[in-house]
């Protein structure tokens, strides 16, 4: 069951994150370019500069805690989802606070 706790612990940002979607009608999912435009380029360097650190040896993952697929570079699928759902989630949380105080001046 620790294979799962990387996975598991995605999941809870999600689960934790995407109600916000729903209760506050964000649109976040429908305005799927624009998030797009956030989250790929972040996810490709920061997938990018794991894959570096762990073919240099500076960097690995305990294969107790990842389900143990691994994509091209000898990354683990879990590192690339967190790439994605970690900041989507921060997407969703920026725009349910801005949602509930619209005076809020986020610049």
């Amino acid at each position: 069951m620790a294979h799962f706790v990387y996975l598991a612990l995605l999941c809870g940002c999600v689960l934790a994150t995407v109600p916000l979607e729903l209760g506050f009608r964000l649109g976040v999912f429908t305005r799927w370019r624009p998030l797009a435009a956030t989250v790929l380029p972040v996810a490709a360097v920061f997938t990018a500069w794991d894959i570096l650190a762990i073919a240099g040896g500076q960097w690995s993952y305990n294969a107790r805690y990842v389900t143990g697929v691994t994509l091209p570079g000898r990354l683990p699928l879990e590192e690339l989802l967190f790439f994605v759902v970690v900041p989507v989630c921060a997407v969703l949380t920026y725009e349910a606070v801005c949602a509930r105080r619209p005076d809020w001046d986020a610049a």
